[in-house]
């Protein structure tokens, strides 16, 4: 039962993440988080492996089939910056869990800090239309953006994140399903290092095989649903979506962080 929850929520988070372009582990993770089937390492591993298998199909799917609307040059700037933000992350991670003996206060803080970034992108989405955009450009600014994105991203355990869409909507003007496929193209290659840094520094958690390959396919399955409906969207339902999504993980936010941290039980 639980493999088939973990299955489920990875196919339901990649979905959405497919469409919004944030991934699916802003979702996977405080979902299964507030379920409480793993530990907070290793639903963070989990969670990564489900958003690099949709994201490595939404992105080859896109780039095959010549419809693809990535920024080529600003993308792989951002990629390389969160690519190495990404390693930071891992890093800032094992030395928050190091100052806490309990995993559970560690999960108290990751929830607590989604829930202020998850926040500020539903105020700034709200408000986008009367923000002015900037227009970035070059190598070394966007590396600098790319590097934030990623320590983020990999400290929470979230892939990508809603932060990217902030992100490329303020910093490069981009329209919302623009901006997702880009968030996409730059989660892929965080991810990848992610991966890679985790098996090389010998931190992959314990697991069931069956339950990595059930969220891959979650993952995968959710891609290709996700780029379906996306096609089919307009921005303005995809704005929608997308705050109806940061209000549910705010919820969940609030929830793991009072749980993590005793209040609740």
């Amino acid at each position: 039962m639980e493999q088939i929850l973990f299955f489920v929520v990875s196919l339901l988070a990649s979905v959405a993440g497919a469409i919004c372009g944030i991934g699916g582990g802003v979702i996977i993770k405080p979902v299964l988080d507030m379920a409480h089937l793993a530990d907070v390492s290793t639903i963070s591993f989990l969670s990564g492996c489900t958003v690099l298998s949709m994201s490595c199909y939404s992105v080859g799917k896109s780039m095959l089939a010549k419809d693809s609307s990535v920024d080529l040059k600003s993308g792989t700037y951002l990629a390389v910056g969160a690519a190495i933000g990404g390693v930071c992350g891992q890093q800032l991670f094992a030395l928050v869990r190091s100052l806490f003996e309990n995993q559970n206060t560690v999960g108290a803080v990751q929830a607590a800090c989604l829930f202020l970034i998850t926040l500020g992108t539903l105020i700034y989405t709200i408000r986008k239309a009367g923000i002015r955009t900037l227009n970035v450009q070059g190598l070394v600014p966007s590396v600098l953006i790319g590097l934030a994105l990623g320590i983020m991203s990999s400290f929470l355990g979230i892939g990508g994140g809603p932060i990217n869409l902030v992100v490329l909507g303020y910093f490069f003007s981009m329209q919302t399903k623009t901006a997702a496929q880009n968030s996409l193209y730059i989660i892929l290659f965080s991810q990848i290092t992610n991966l890679l840094t985790t098996i090389v520094a010998g931190n992959v958690p314990d697991f069931e095989i069956l339950t990595l390959v059930l969220m891959v396919c979650g993952g995968i399955g959710g891609g290709m649903i996700g780029r379906f409906f996306s096609r089919r969207m307009d921005n303005r339902a995809v704005d929608k979506l997308f705050i109806g999504l940061m209000i549910v993980i705010m919820g969940i936010s609030v929830w793991n962080t009072c749980r993590y941290s005793g209040i609740v039980m």
